[in-house]
């Protein structure tokens, strides 16, 4: 193989040295008191030379030792093998996605059963080559998602690949607001989620959970397959009661409204203040959404009348007027007061009771897909 950076091999160079010296292979053998095969080897390439006889034959020739050194270590690396091609490509995604949870969350398999990593990549994502992945070095254009941090456009397209394998009918409108009315009797008990699945399979939309990624601080999406298919999708990164159902009615507010349509609607850190909507679809979503959790004017009255001494044995009371869960005022009492230790026990956790209902993606668990 030719050096491209040297013009000589180590054994060339060294048979430089010692043509200058006029020095015979017996002669440099004899000088550093070691057999003329070796020395052999060394000019012909075929033995490395090793740190330490880099130094002996730098003592005996008179030049640097490290220069044989550095001419030995690059030729080595010039004609190493070449490596696996599967690390370019490897190393490209790991740079910008959590390669290594979607490999252990089962979305790429690195055995390559199902063909190269690059492949399954690309098919996870829906393209043929890694530069039209949004956010790797060289994506060859602009997309919708480029605005999307990649930890949060990975768990959207793990969404979205188990969204597109389900079957469900036609989306109805109608039917999705006879849905949520019908989740205000199911918001009193920790069990009611149960039900959720399959109010929204009956009207149509398609509903999907998906463990969220670290740090992408995702709760959930509105997008649309076609204008028949609304997906919702939750991370359920908050097993509680109350964030459960304020992020699901604030994503069926998406959907009965028509928003997502044309691009996904990514909803993070929902858990903040809900008062704060960065635009007139999140402020419909928000709005609807605490207004379901808690009816806004009578949360407003209680919280007046009240504050700052709210007895447990009054919010158990104010919580069974409304028909809701203890959990849904607390989680709003808490926000309010920025207590976050405030009656902590009536935030139940949901996501076991929804999953007698439904398949979920994650938590040691992994929805089938083609894909």
């Amino acid at each position: 193989m030719e050096d491209k950076n040297y013009k000589q091999s180590p054994g060339d160079f060294v048979r430089c040295a010692m043509e200058s010296n006029n020095w015979t292979q017996s002669d440099l053998a004899y000088a550093i008191g070691t057999k003329p095969a070796a020395i052999n080897q060394i000019l012909n390439n075929k033995r490395a030379i090793s740190h330490n006889m880099a130094r002996a034959i730098g003592m005996a020739l008179a030049i640097d030792p490290s220069e044989i050194a550095t001419i030995q270590a690059m030729w080595d690396v010039l004609n190493a093998d070449e490596p696996d091609p599967s690390i370019e490509a490897r190393a490209r995604i790991l740079s910008q996605y959590p390669l290594r949870e979607m490999v252990s969350r089962g979305w790429v398999d690195p055995d390559h059963k199902n063909g190269t990593l690059e492949e399954q990549v690309c098919r996870f994502f829906g393209v043929k080559t890694l530069d039209e992945i949004p956010h790797l070095t060289h994506s060859a254009k602009k997309t919708n998602y480029d605005d999307v941090p990649p930890e949060q456009l990975a768990w959207l397209f793990r969404v979205k690949t188990i969204a597109a394998e389900m079957t469900t009918p036609a989306y109805n409108r109608n039917l999705l607001i006879e849905a949520v009315a019908s989740f205000s009797d199911l918001r009193a008990k920790q069990d009611g989620v149960r039900h959720v699945p399959k109010l929204l399979e009956e009207a149509g939309v398609r509903f999907v959970v998906v463990e969220s990624i670290a740090k992408s601080l995702i709760d959930g999406v509105c997008f649309w397959l076609d204008k028949s298919s609304p997906v919702i999708g939750l991370s359920m990164r908050y097993d509680r009661i109350d964030n459960f159902w304020f992020v699901l009615r604030h994503e069926c507010a998406h959907v009965i409204h028509g928003h997502g349509i044309e691009n996904a609607i990514l909803d993070c850190d929902l858990n903040g203040d809900p008062a704060l909507s960065v635009n007139e679809e999140e402020r419909i979503a928000n709005e609807e959404a605490a207004d379901f959790c808690v009816p806004a004017k009578k949360m407003q009255s209680f919280y007046l009348r009240k504050n700052p001494y709210f007895a447990e044995r009054e919010v158990l009371a104010f919580s069974k007027r409304m028909n809701v869960h203890p959990g849904l005022v607390v989680g709003q009492l808490q926000r309010r007061m920025n207590r976050y230790d405030f009656l902590r026990k009536h935030l139940v956790k949901v996501r076991e009771n929804l999953a007698t209902s439904m398949m979920m993606d994650g938590w040691g668990d992994l929805v089938p897909t083609d894909r």
